[in-house]
């Protein structure tokens, strides 16, 4: 299953797990009307048979009822969904995480950004930050409605007892739940869970309510309902948890599937079924384990690394595989043995060291993947990408390296990266970041500036991700004025070009998204036709903006359109097009069905690959595009 599948069917659980939360609330509805009924005598039991129910029952009273339930599920599921609309960092605060900004100082810290940093750069995706979780189990998560807001959770067993190559594993591992779209799947589930089970929380304050008036000593004619109270609450806390008790099932039924592919993804990312299987092993043979102490961890329990909370029948409720079985599935020769002993601490700080930097960029080399494969590798990293990210987040120059990890600095990269080389018009952004950028900001700038001087090109995206974990950490008023100082440096030479066009489409793209709250595009299109035009802009303007020795434009762009279902759209003229309309025609296509991106991106790519050469602005122009599909 490839990326743009896995996102198909996240969508389709997502629509089953609305429909099995209609038949909760529906059951809920019957079982709490009877209840009602019963307590209050609306319904006579003992004279009730399916004959007299039809003229006995009222209906009046069970539409009241209805509602109430119905209104307080709702209310309860939208509280928490709201609560959750933060992304990410609202889960893992939930769970006592502290962001990690620098790891220097900590070793172990410091690897665990370097792992999270690489697998995102391999996996073309923006950099998620990382939180900390003070606990000794070995445990993780990654939590978000999207990849432009998630995080990844480890816990301090996590960094402090797995290897580098287990934690890789690990982190991979979680990397598939961002690029397949589970992410979004396990915070509905919470906040389904939620309302379903206000309604036992309900019946206990019923409960705890009858309970504190009848000690109260005070008497009255009332009193005689105190036990029907009593009855009511106990009734809605068993419905209540009823309820609660199916949710659970479901729960556990699609994260269980899930867990297994994420851990297939994690031996595919990385070719290195032993940084997996290493870290379930070192779970089993550790006193800790991975069950944490957080009582919120049963809230998030179905989106962890490994089993976090321990539930009455285990088989039926666990939301993961047992160790055993998701081990054997990655390494059927093992020998039943867990790892009980501890790595050493100089192991944990090892990094690789003296690795040779390869000359081709590994965004060019993703696009040149022709035909199918580049719908396939879509958020499918290989371990030839991965092996790339590691040398080149070491061959950054440590100018950059020290501060694009924090807000201040990461504002001053991607401000470094869009001065002009012309010194005139840099000296006119420099004087406007002097006078409008935040304290500190043009100061980073200009230290970049003069110790970093011209930068290779290679470095330019692999910035861009790096730096937005720190930028999601700006308020509101210091994003704003972000995006305003950027934008000036760009339009200040009155023209934008397809380097500064990508980064900025890259950067807002992630960061609107926690910022201003941008909902996900709802797929409104199943066919081109319905898109024709866009897309007619879209492989236009690529046509007009990649060199193609040697072959002619119109070729190209008939190659290209083949790949649409024999599209009959022609190509457009250089001078009728520009950015804002690059920017309408992927707002549009952001909306086609998922399984309809794998067609569009391999036109892209045929349109960029032509003359079987691709230079790094190219490759930053079809990772713009992509990002943003």
């Amino acid at each position: 299953m490839d990326f743009f599948q896995s996102q198909d069917a996240a969508r389709r659980n997502t629509v089953r797990l609305v429909f099995f939360f209609v038949l909760a609330v529906l059951s809920l509805v019957v079982l709490t009307n009877l209840l009602v009924m019963i307590v209050f005598g609306y319904l006579d039991t003992q004279a009730l048979t399916l004959e007299t129910l039809g003229t006995r029952f009222d209906w009046q009273t069970f539409l009241s009822v209805a509602a109430v339930v119905v209104a307080v599920i709702l209310i309860g599921s939208l509280y928490k969904i709201a609560a959750l609309s933060a992304g990410g960092a609202a889960v893992a605060e939930s769970l006592g995480g502290q962001l990690i900004v620098d790891g220097t100082g900590d070793l172990n810290k410091q690897k665990a950004l370097n792992v999270v940093e690489e697998m995102a750069i391999a996996s073309g995706t923006p950099v998620p930050p990382v939180y900390l979780i003070e606990e000794e189990a070995i445990n993780a998560f990654a939590a978000g409605l999207s990849p432009s807001d998630a995080v990844i959770g480890l816990t301090r067993g996590a960094i402090d007892k797995l290897s580098r190559e287990q934690l890789q594993g690990v982190v991979a591992h979680e990397f598939s739940h961002i690029l397949n779209g589970d992410m979004r799947l396990n915070l509905r589930l919470i906040g389904v869970l939620n309302g379903i089970l206000i309604l036992g929380m309900i019946g206990y304050f019923l409960m705890r309510s009858s309970y504190y008036s009848g000690h109260s000593g005070r008497r009255s004619s009332r009193d005689g309902n105190a036990g029907a109270i009593v009855f009511l609450g106990l009734g809605l806390m068993v419905i209540g948890y009823a309820g609660t008790f199916f949710g659970n099932l479901i729960k556990a039924a699609v994260s269980r599937q899930r867990e297994f592919l994420a851990d297939s993804s994690a031996v595919q990312f990385t070719r290195n079924p032993e940084g997996i299987a290493g870290a379930l092993k070192r779970i089993g043979g550790s006193q800790a384990g991975s069950l944490l102490a957080n009582p919120q961890a049963a809230e998030i329990s179905h989106a962890l690394f490994s089993q976090g909370v321990s539930t009455w029948f285990a088989s039926l409720f666990a939301t993961h595989p047992p160790l055993e079985d998701r081990i054997r599935r990655i390494e059927p020769s093992w020998n039943g043995e867990y790892d009980r002993g501890e790595k050493e601490p100089a192991e944990a700080a090892k990094e690789k060291e003296g690795r040779n930097h390869q000359q081709e960029a590994f965004l060019a080399a993703s696009v040149l993947m022709a035909g199918a494969q580049v719908a396939n590798r879509v958020g499918q990293p290989a371990p030839g990408h991965l092996d790339y990210a590691q040398k080149l987040i070491d061959g950054l120059p440590g100018a950059l390296t020290e501060i694009v990890r924090e807000p201040h600095g990461a504002r001053a990269v991607i401000y470094f990266l869009v001065l002009d080389e012309s010194d005139e018009m840099r000296r006119r952004q420099l004087q406007h970041l002097d006078v409008a950028a935040d304290d500190g900001v043009y100061a980073a700038t200009i230290k970049l500036v003069n110790e970093v001087g011209e930068l290779d090109v290679r470095y330019r995206l692999p910035l861009v991700d790096m730096a937005l974990p720190a930028l999601r950490q700006l308020s509101e008023q210091q994003y704003r004025l972000f995006r305003e100082n950027l934008d000036a440096l760009i339009e200040m030479d009155r023209r934008i070009g397809l380097f500064e066009w990508a980064l900025r489409k890259i950067v807002f793209h992630h960061l609107d998204a926690v910022f201003e709250k941008k909902s996900l595009a709802r797929h409104k299109y199943s066919r081109f036709k319905q898109v024709e035009q866009a897309c007619g802009v879209l492989l236009s303007l690529l046509v007009h903006s990649t060199g193609h020795k040697g072959v002619e434009k119109e070729a190209v762009f008939d190659a290209a359109k083949e790949a649409l279902d024999g599209l009959g759209i022609k190509l457009l003229e250089r001078d009728k097009l520009s950015l804002k309309m690059l920017d309408s025609a992927l707002d549009r296509l952001c909306s086609i069905h998922p399984l309809m991106k794998p067609k569009l991106l391999k036109a892209c790519a045929a349109a960029i690959t032509a003359d079987k050469h691709v230079s790094p602005t190219e490759a930053e122009l079809f990772r713009a595009i992509a990002d943003t599909l």
